[in-house]
């Protein structure tokens, strides 16, 4: 027997949980690492010496911030965290006149008001408007005047999607902007796998911290029995047929999981594991292709020095 959920946010975990985590394999989907340690935790990530992206994509932001804001009356982040990188832009945008807007989008609430509210000091002509939110679920046309709006989808988050997942979260994001706004989209390269791997299982174990933490997100959100983050281990594997990395937490002995409010559970055997995140790593090309099919039309695709991450600028047609 069921009963229902206290609030959206464990009503949102237990549809997440009935819809993947009793396939083969079991999934949860990333947007569960964030609550205000699994934020504070990414934000270590960014910065530890195997994680290039966050530097590589902040090389390209800092070379084509003019480019990238353009005339944007609004600028929309999706997924902004601490919008450390996003500070570049907005130095540009808050040198224009009219009260120009920024929108940080994020599910953390306590990190996204936080970073809000700095912003407001930093930037005292620039509207900031918080929206805590789930970034795959946008409802209703965005802020800011149709055609004048920049939304921006940084670090390489659109990997994330795995191909159903991707095309769904296009055609959402279509169908909340208007002919004119543009959309910059950082993306991750193919390459050395060694490199990748790294990336995602750092010698200090912050990456397997971060990782574990989704663990008690969710023992801490809903009730359950047998979910113990010492009976897991963080791993990262490249998946050459995909293009993807995938992060696991493996089983070191054999668990038992139960979740009385969804009325289910299931055993998972030493070695097996739950995959909590997908990295899809792209060519460009196919990339840019990919979007047009969903009304994006090529404006630029520019990559840092090393080529290792990418960034495109796109326009809704």
């Amino acid at each position: 027997m069921t009963t229902r959920a206290a609030d959206p946010h464990t009503a949102a975990l237990e549809s997440d949980l009935r819809e993947g985590f009793f396939r083969d394999p079991p999934t949860v989907p990333p947007r569960w690492f964030y609550d205000e340690k699994g934020s504070l935790l990414f934000d270590r990530i960014t910065r530890l010496a195997e994680y290039y992206p966050t530097r590589a994509e902040a090389e390209i932001l800092r070379a084509r911030a003019a480019d990238i804001v353009g005339a944007a009356g609004t600028v929309v982040e999706l997924g902004a965290g601490t919008c450390e990188k996003t500070r570049v832009l907005l130095d540009v945008l808050a040198a224009r006149a009219g009260a120009p807007r920024f929108v940080p989008v994020d599910i953390s609430t306590e990190m996204l008001l936080d970073t809000a509210r700095a912003l407001a000091a930093e930037y005292p002509g620039l509207r900031v408007e918080p929206v805590v939110g789930d970034l795959t679920a946008l409802d209703g046309p965005l802020p800011g005047e149709p055609g004048g709006r920049l939304v921006l989808f940084l670090g390489g988050t659109v990997g994330n999607f795995d191909e159903a997942q991707r095309a769904g979260f296009l055609t959402m994001l279509r169908g909340v902007m208007d002919p004119g706004d543009r959309l910059a989209l950082g993306f991750d390269l193919v390459k050395d796998p060694g490199r990748l791997v790294a990336a995602y299982d750092d010698a200090a174990g912050v990456t397997a911290e971060f990782n574990l933490n989704m663990l008690d997100v969710i023992t801490r959100t809903v009730p359950s029995t047998g979910l113990d983050r010492r009976d897991f281990r963080h791993e990262a594997v490249w998946n050459a047929g995909e293009s993807r990395i995938e992060m696991w937490l493996r089983a070191v002995r054999d668990v038992r999981i139960d979740f009385p409010t969804l009325g289910r559970g299931r055993t998972l055997a030493a070695g097996e594991g739950i995959r909590t995140e997908i990295a899809r790593k792209f060519e460009p090309g196919a990339l840019v292709d990919e979007l047009a099919g969903h009304g994006f039309l090529g404006r630029a695709v520019w990559t840092d020095g090393a080529g290792d991450f990418g960034l495109a600028l796109v326009v809704v047609d």
